[in-house]
Protein backbone atom coordinates (compact mmCIF):
# COMPACT_ATOMS: atom_id res chain seq x y z
CA UNK A 1 0.00 0.00 0.00
CA UNK A 2 1.23 3.44 -0.89
CA UNK A 3 1.94 6.04 2.08
CA UNK A 4 -1.01 7.85 0.44
CA UNK A 5 -3.30 5.01 1.14
CA UNK A 6 -2.34 4.38 4.21
CA UNK A 7 -2.76 7.58 5.65
CA UNK A 8 -6.30 7.76 4.27
CA UNK A 9 -6.51 3.86 5.47
CA UNK A 10 -5.87 4.80 9.45
CA UNK A 11 -8.42 7.46 9.06
CA UNK A 12 -11.79 4.87 7.94
CA UNK A 13 -10.71 3.33 11.79
CA UNK A 14 -12.48 6.52 13.09
CA UNK A 15 -16.45 6.92 14.07
CA UNK A 16 -18.89 9.04 14.12
CA UNK A 17 -17.89 13.07 13.74
CA UNK A 18 -14.37 12.82 13.83
CA UNK A 19 -14.64 10.03 10.77
CA UNK A 20 -15.91 12.41 8.74
CA UNK A 21 -13.85 14.97 9.30
CA UNK A 22 -11.12 13.52 8.60
CA UNK A 23 -12.56 12.53 5.23
CA UNK A 24 -13.17 15.55 4.30
CA UNK A 25 -9.59 16.71 5.34
CA UNK A 26 -8.15 14.07 3.35
CA UNK A 27 -10.64 14.95 0.32
CA UNK A 28 -9.59 18.53 1.29
CA UNK A 29 -6.03 18.17 0.50
CA UNK A 30 -6.00 15.74 -2.09
CA UNK A 31 -4.05 12.66 0.19
CA UNK A 32 -6.03 9.85 -2.11
CA UNK A 33 -7.09 10.00 -5.61
CA UNK A 34 -9.87 7.51 -7.72
CA UNK A 35 -7.26 4.97 -9.49
CA UNK A 36 -8.13 4.03 -12.90
CA UNK A 37 -6.49 1.58 -15.26
CA UNK A 38 -3.72 2.64 -17.18
CA UNK A 39 -4.10 3.02 -21.01
CA UNK A 40 -1.42 1.49 -22.62
CA UNK A 41 0.20 3.25 -26.23
CA UNK A 42 -0.19 2.58 -29.42
CA UNK A 43 1.47 -0.73 -30.19
CA UNK A 44 -0.95 -1.98 -32.70
CA UNK A 45 -3.29 -2.79 -35.39
CA UNK A 46 -6.81 -3.81 -33.18
CA UNK A 47 -7.47 -7.21 -34.90
CA UNK A 48 -10.27 -9.59 -34.43
CA UNK A 49 -8.96 -13.40 -33.35
CA UNK A 50 -10.22 -16.67 -32.81
CA UNK A 51 -12.20 -15.43 -29.91
CA UNK A 52 -9.88 -12.73 -28.98
CA UNK A 53 -10.30 -8.87 -29.67
CA UNK A 54 -6.75 -7.65 -29.98
CA UNK A 55 -7.20 -3.46 -28.92
CA UNK A 56 -4.95 -0.99 -30.45
CA UNK A 57 -2.53 -0.52 -27.04
CA UNK A 58 -2.36 -4.53 -27.04
CA UNK A 59 -5.26 -5.93 -24.90
CA UNK A 60 -6.59 -9.11 -25.57
CA UNK A 61 -10.46 -9.11 -24.69
CA UNK A 62 -12.70 -12.12 -24.55
CA UNK A 63 -14.71 -12.22 -27.47
CA UNK A 64 -18.14 -14.36 -27.84
CA UNK A 65 -19.19 -14.99 -31.28
CA UNK A 66 -22.73 -16.29 -32.43
CA UNK A 67 -23.07 -16.83 -36.48
CA UNK A 68 -26.29 -18.01 -37.80
CA UNK A 69 -26.39 -20.66 -40.66
CA UNK A 70 -25.04 -19.10 -43.97
CA UNK A 71 -24.01 -15.50 -44.35
CA UNK A 72 -25.73 -13.28 -42.15
CA UNK A 73 -28.09 -10.40 -42.82
CA UNK A 74 -27.78 -8.39 -40.34
CA UNK A 75 -24.79 -8.03 -37.69
CA UNK A 76 -24.57 -6.64 -33.99
CA UNK A 77 -21.83 -6.13 -31.56
CA UNK A 78 -22.67 -6.13 -28.31
CA UNK A 79 -21.74 -4.38 -25.45
CA UNK A 80 -22.09 -5.66 -21.70
CA UNK A 81 -23.53 -4.09 -18.79
CA UNK A 82 -21.43 -2.72 -15.87
CA UNK A 83 -20.18 -5.68 -13.58
CA UNK A 84 -21.36 -8.05 -16.33
CA UNK A 85 -19.16 -9.48 -18.96
CA UNK A 86 -20.25 -11.07 -23.03
CA UNK A 87 -21.90 -13.80 -21.23
CA UNK A 88 -25.04 -11.72 -20.98
CA UNK A 89 -26.23 -12.17 -24.38
CA UNK A 90 -25.93 -15.75 -24.62
CA UNK A 91 -29.68 -16.28 -24.65
CA UNK A 92 -30.94 -13.18 -27.02
CA UNK A 93 -27.84 -14.24 -29.55
CA UNK A 94 -29.35 -17.98 -29.74
CA UNK A 95 -32.46 -15.97 -30.26
CA UNK A 96 -30.99 -13.60 -33.31
CA UNK A 97 -28.63 -15.80 -35.00
CA UNK A 98 -31.72 -18.21 -35.48
CA UNK A 99 -33.24 -15.53 -37.60
CA UNK A 100 -29.75 -14.63 -39.33
CA UNK A 101 -27.83 -11.81 -37.49
CA UNK A 102 -24.81 -12.22 -36.23
CA UNK A 103 -23.61 -10.92 -32.70
CA UNK A 104 -20.21 -10.74 -31.73
CA UNK A 105 -19.44 -9.26 -27.81
CA UNK A 106 -16.52 -9.13 -25.63
CA UNK A 107 -15.77 -8.50 -22.41
CA UNK A 108 -15.00 -4.86 -21.98
CA UNK A 109 -11.93 -3.59 -20.02
CA UNK A 110 -12.27 -4.23 -16.89
CA UNK A 111 -15.18 -6.94 -16.62
CA UNK A 112 -15.52 -10.63 -17.06
CA UNK A 113 -12.45 -12.27 -17.82
CA UNK A 114 -10.42 -9.00 -19.52
CA UNK A 115 -7.15 -7.59 -17.46
CA UNK A 116 -6.97 -5.47 -14.84
CA UNK A 117 -10.89 -6.62 -13.51
CA UNK A 118 -12.31 -4.58 -11.14
CA UNK A 119 -10.62 -1.21 -11.75
CA UNK A 120 -12.67 1.47 -14.24
CA UNK A 121 -10.67 1.71 -17.42
CA UNK A 122 -12.33 5.12 -18.11
CA UNK A 123 -14.26 6.64 -20.67
CA UNK A 124 -12.22 6.96 -23.51
CA UNK A 125 -10.91 3.39 -24.28
CA UNK A 126 -14.18 2.25 -23.78
CA UNK A 127 -15.88 4.07 -26.63
CA UNK A 128 -12.53 3.58 -28.54
CA UNK A 129 -13.03 -0.10 -28.04
CA UNK A 130 -16.60 -0.33 -28.82
CA UNK A 131 -15.28 2.39 -32.29
CA UNK A 132 -12.40 -0.17 -33.38
CA UNK A 133 -14.60 -3.36 -33.16
CA UNK A 134 -17.23 -1.53 -34.96
CA UNK A 135 -14.29 -0.68 -37.94
CA UNK A 136 -13.30 -3.91 -38.00
CA UNK A 137 -16.87 -6.28 -38.60
CA UNK A 138 -17.07 -3.51 -40.88
CA UNK A 139 -14.39 -4.68 -42.73
CA UNK A 140 -15.27 -8.10 -42.27
CA UNK A 141 -19.06 -7.18 -43.59
CA UNK A 142 -18.65 -4.78 -45.89
CA UNK A 143 -22.54 -4.80 -47.33
CA UNK A 144 -24.00 -5.91 -44.52
CA UNK A 145 -26.10 -3.75 -42.26
CA UNK A 146 -23.75 -3.23 -38.63
CA UNK A 147 -26.18 -2.40 -35.54
CA UNK A 148 -23.87 -1.47 -32.15
CA UNK A 149 -26.28 -2.95 -29.41
CA UNK A 150 -25.08 -1.33 -25.55
CA UNK A 151 -26.95 -2.95 -22.27
CA UNK A 152 -27.06 -0.43 -19.99
CA UNK A 153 -23.53 0.67 -19.33
CA UNK A 154 -22.83 -0.33 -22.82
CA UNK A 155 -25.48 1.93 -24.27
CA UNK A 156 -23.32 4.89 -22.36
CA UNK A 157 -20.44 3.24 -24.38
CA UNK A 158 -21.74 2.99 -27.58
CA UNK A 159 -23.44 6.41 -27.42
CA UNK A 160 -19.58 7.96 -26.40
CA UNK A 161 -18.59 6.19 -29.33
CA UNK A 162 -20.68 7.51 -31.74
CA UNK A 163 -20.47 10.98 -30.94
CA UNK A 164 -17.20 10.67 -30.47
CA UNK A 165 -16.59 9.59 -34.74
CA UNK A 166 -19.83 10.36 -36.56
CA UNK A 167 -17.93 8.75 -39.22
CA UNK A 168 -18.17 5.53 -37.12
CA UNK A 169 -19.18 2.89 -40.00
CA UNK A 170 -22.64 1.55 -38.66
CA UNK A 171 -26.09 1.53 -39.51
CA UNK A 172 -27.32 2.37 -35.67
CA UNK A 173 -27.66 2.02 -32.42
CA UNK A 174 -29.90 -0.18 -30.45
CA UNK A 175 -29.46 1.08 -26.55
CA UNK A 176 -30.99 -0.88 -23.98
CA UNK A 177 -31.79 0.70 -20.22
CA UNK A 178 -29.29 3.36 -20.77
CA UNK A 179 -26.87 4.52 -18.00
CA UNK A 180 -27.29 7.78 -18.36
CA UNK A 181 -27.98 8.81 -14.80
CA UNK A 182 -25.81 12.00 -15.22
CA UNK A 183 -24.59 13.91 -11.91
CA UNK A 184 -27.00 16.65 -13.34
CA UNK A 185 -29.96 14.21 -12.66
CA UNK A 186 -28.93 12.81 -9.01
CA UNK A 187 -29.45 14.28 -5.74
CA UNK A 188 -26.72 16.33 -4.47
CA UNK A 189 -26.24 14.54 -1.55
CA UNK A 190 -25.56 11.28 -3.84
CA UNK A 191 -23.06 12.91 -6.22
CA UNK A 192 -21.52 15.06 -3.68
CA UNK A 193 -20.97 11.22 -1.17
CA UNK A 194 -19.80 10.17 -4.51
CA UNK A 195 -16.84 12.34 -5.00
CA UNK A 196 -16.02 12.36 -1.17
CA UNK A 197 -15.69 8.54 -1.04
CA UNK A 198 -13.40 8.56 -4.46
CA UNK A 199 -10.92 11.08 -2.97
CA UNK A 200 -10.93 9.67 0.17
CA UNK A 201 -11.14 6.09 0.50
CA UNK A 202 -11.32 4.79 -3.32
CA UNK A 203 -10.45 1.47 -2.92
CA UNK A 204 -13.32 0.62 -0.80
CA UNK A 205 -15.88 -1.73 -1.84
CA UNK A 206 -19.67 -1.85 -2.79
CA UNK A 207 -22.47 -3.98 -3.60
CA UNK A 208 -26.12 -4.55 -4.16
CA UNK A 209 -26.92 -6.61 -0.84
CA UNK A 210 -29.02 -4.83 1.34
CA UNK A 211 -30.87 -2.54 -0.66
CA UNK A 212 -34.64 -3.13 -2.20
CA UNK A 213 -33.75 -3.23 -5.71
CA UNK A 214 -34.99 -5.73 -7.96
CA UNK A 215 -33.10 -5.79 -11.40
CA UNK A 216 -35.35 -8.46 -13.23
CA UNK A 217 -38.41 -10.85 -12.48
CA UNK A 218 -36.19 -13.38 -14.11
CA UNK A 219 -35.01 -15.48 -10.54
CA UNK A 220 -33.19 -18.17 -11.93
CA UNK A 221 -31.17 -16.30 -13.88
CA UNK A 222 -30.65 -13.93 -11.11
CA UNK A 223 -29.10 -16.55 -9.11
CA UNK A 224 -27.16 -17.86 -11.91
CA UNK A 225 -25.60 -14.82 -12.30
CA UNK A 226 -24.69 -15.30 -8.17
CA UNK A 227 -22.84 -17.83 -8.81
CA UNK A 228 -21.27 -16.69 -11.77
CA UNK A 229 -17.75 -16.27 -11.04
CA UNK A 230 -16.73 -13.76 -14.39
CA UNK A 231 -19.60 -11.96 -12.74
CA UNK A 232 -18.54 -8.90 -10.51
CA UNK A 233 -20.06 -8.98 -7.43
CA UNK A 234 -18.72 -5.55 -5.60
CA UNK A 235 -17.21 -2.75 -6.77
CA UNK A 236 -14.63 -0.13 -5.82
CA UNK A 237 -15.72 3.00 -5.05
CA UNK A 238 -13.74 4.76 -7.96
CA UNK A 239 -15.08 2.72 -9.64
CA UNK A 240 -18.69 3.88 -9.51
CA UNK A 241 -17.01 7.10 -9.90
CA UNK A 242 -15.98 6.36 -13.06
CA UNK A 243 -19.16 4.70 -14.17
CA UNK A 244 -20.62 8.28 -13.34
CA UNK A 245 -18.12 10.31 -15.66
CA UNK A 246 -19.21 7.80 -18.47
CA UNK A 247 -23.24 8.50 -17.74
CA UNK A 248 -22.24 11.88 -17.96
CA UNK A 249 -20.44 11.95 -20.95
CA UNK A 250 -23.48 9.94 -22.92
CA UNK A 251 -26.25 12.20 -21.42
CA UNK A 252 -23.95 15.08 -22.31
CA UNK A 253 -23.70 13.21 -25.79
CA UNK A 254 -27.30 12.86 -26.48
CA UNK A 255 -27.64 15.61 -28.99
CA UNK A 256 -24.28 14.61 -31.29
CA UNK A 257 -25.75 10.60 -31.83
CA UNK A 258 -26.32 11.57 -35.64
CA UNK A 259 -27.22 7.65 -36.45
CA UNK A 260 -30.53 6.39 -36.50
CA UNK A 261 -31.40 4.86 -32.23
CA UNK A 262 -33.68 2.44 -30.49
CA UNK A 263 -34.13 3.66 -27.06
CA UNK A 264 -35.45 0.48 -25.15
CA UNK A 265 -36.94 0.85 -20.86
CA UNK A 266 -38.27 -1.01 -19.03
CA UNK A 267 -41.32 0.86 -16.90
CA UNK A 268 -40.66 -1.16 -13.34
CA UNK A 269 -36.17 -0.18 -13.78
CA UNK A 270 -35.47 0.58 -10.43
CA UNK A 271 -31.03 0.69 -11.28
CA UNK A 272 -31.76 3.77 -13.83
CA UNK A 273 -34.64 6.17 -12.74
CA UNK A 274 -37.44 7.23 -15.32
CA UNK A 275 -36.39 10.71 -15.44
CA UNK A 276 -33.19 10.62 -16.69
CA UNK A 277 -33.43 8.12 -19.21
CA UNK A 278 -36.75 10.84 -19.99
CA UNK A 279 -34.34 13.41 -20.39
CA UNK A 280 -31.65 11.27 -22.50
CA UNK A 281 -34.65 10.21 -25.04
CA UNK A 282 -36.12 13.62 -25.29
CA UNK A 283 -31.95 14.69 -26.44
CA UNK A 284 -31.86 12.41 -28.53
CA UNK A 285 -34.75 12.48 -30.42
CA UNK A 286 -34.11 16.30 -30.84
CA UNK A 287 -30.73 15.82 -32.38
CA UNK A 288 -31.81 13.30 -34.44
CA UNK A 289 -35.44 12.31 -36.10
CA UNK A 290 -34.47 8.95 -36.87
CA UNK A 291 -34.24 7.91 -32.96
CA UNK A 292 -37.01 6.71 -31.74
CA UNK A 293 -38.05 4.91 -27.92
CA UNK A 294 -40.27 1.90 -26.61
CA UNK A 295 -41.43 1.46 -23.00
CA UNK A 296 -42.49 -1.91 -21.84
CA UNK A 297 -44.72 -1.68 -19.00
CA UNK A 298 -43.88 -5.26 -17.48
CA UNK A 299 -39.83 -4.34 -18.03
CA UNK A 300 -37.38 -4.07 -15.50
CA UNK A 301 -33.55 -3.22 -15.77
CA UNK A 302 -32.14 -6.35 -17.41
CA UNK A 303 -34.90 -6.13 -19.88
CA UNK A 304 -33.61 -9.04 -22.32
CA UNK A 305 -33.01 -11.53 -19.68
CA UNK A 306 -36.44 -10.72 -17.92
CA UNK A 307 -39.29 -13.58 -18.05
CA UNK A 308 -41.05 -11.18 -21.05
CA UNK A 309 -36.81 -10.77 -22.41
CA UNK A 310 -38.22 -12.76 -25.67
CA UNK A 311 -40.92 -9.69 -26.76
CA UNK A 312 -37.74 -7.28 -26.29
CA UNK A 313 -35.16 -9.70 -28.54
CA UNK A 314 -38.61 -9.61 -31.21
CA UNK A 315 -38.63 -6.00 -31.21
CA UNK A 316 -34.94 -5.50 -31.96
CA UNK A 317 -34.66 -8.10 -34.28
CA UNK A 318 -38.28 -6.23 -35.88
CA UNK A 319 -36.18 -2.73 -36.16
CA UNK A 320 -32.77 -3.92 -37.08
CA UNK A 321 -34.33 -5.63 -40.64
CA UNK A 322 -36.68 -2.77 -40.92
CA UNK A 323 -36.03 0.50 -38.58
CA UNK A 324 -38.86 2.49 -39.65
CA UNK A 325 -41.80 -0.02 -39.05
CA UNK A 326 -43.82 -0.21 -36.06
CA UNK A 327 -42.29 -2.77 -33.40
CA UNK A 328 -44.43 -5.75 -33.16
CA UNK A 329 -45.12 -5.41 -29.36
CA UNK A 330 -46.63 -1.93 -29.53
CA UNK A 331 -44.16 -0.54 -26.92
CA UNK A 332 -43.74 2.34 -28.62
CA UNK A 333 -47.25 3.70 -28.07
CA UNK A 334 -46.15 3.67 -24.08
CA UNK A 335 -42.93 5.68 -24.84
CA UNK A 336 -45.08 8.35 -26.80
CA UNK A 337 -47.13 8.37 -23.78
CA UNK A 338 -44.65 9.07 -21.13
CA UNK A 339 -43.20 11.16 -23.45
CA UNK A 340 -46.18 13.69 -23.67
CA UNK A 341 -46.51 13.48 -20.23
CA UNK A 342 -45.98 16.99 -18.69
Amino acid sequence: MSGAAARCGRGTVMRGAAAVLALLGAALAGACMPRFQPEGPLRTQPELRDHRFLTRDGLELPLRIWLPDGEPAAVVLGLHGFNDYSNAFVEPANFWRRRGIAIFAFDQRGFGDAPLRGYWPGTAPLAQDAADMARLLRSRYPHTPLYVLGDSMGAAVAVAASADDPTLPVDGLILIAPAVWARGTMNPLQSGLLWLTAHTVPWMTVSGRGFDIKPSDNVAMLKALGRDPLVLKESRIDTLYGLVDLMDQAMADADKVRAPALVLYGDRDEVVPRDPVMEFVTRLTKSDGRARAAFYAKGYHMLLRDLSGEVVMRDVAAWVFDPVAPLPSGAEVLALHALAEP
